[in-house]
């Protein structure tokens, strides 16, 4: 019973382990400096020119408290659409591609690298 409970938990934190993001946490808050001047994150984070993204994968599409979105933004979360890590790469590497007429100044992030860690990053900011 030890045994199987042993294998157990080591499969659970393997799945667990997968399911975060991959990336360098501390390398993805550098580039996430160039994300400041619109996006907050952390405790106490509130929404600038751009939402704050506290719990950004997972959450609901443009279902930030507070937040004024673009009709692009509404209408590309319709039907309950949630950020997970594909979508939000897409949408972070070209806001303007994948979310046609959206308020997104930024032209994207270029590297996937950087992605991946901005992704590790914000996961430490995350509910769950």
């Amino acid at each position: 019973m030890n045994r199987l409970m042993l294998i157990a938990g080591t499969a659970l934190v393997a799945m667990v382990s997968v399911a975060k993001a991959d990336g360098d946490a501390a390398a993805g808050e550098k580039v996430f400096k160039k994300c400041m001047a619109c996006h907050a994150v952390g405790e106490g984070a509130k929404n600038k020119v751009g939402p704050q993204l506290n719990g950004i994968i997972g959450r609901q599409v443009a279902t930030a408290d507070g937040y004024k979105y673009s009709a692009a933004m509404i209408a590309y979360g319709e039907g309950g659409k949630v950020w997970d890590e594909e979508m939000f790469k897409a949408y972070v590497m070209n806001p303007k591609g994948t979310v046609p007429k959206n308020k997104m100044a930024f032209a994207g992030l270029k590297k996937e690298d950087d992605v991946v860690n901005v992704l590790a990053y914000l996961e430490q900011f995350s509910a769950h």
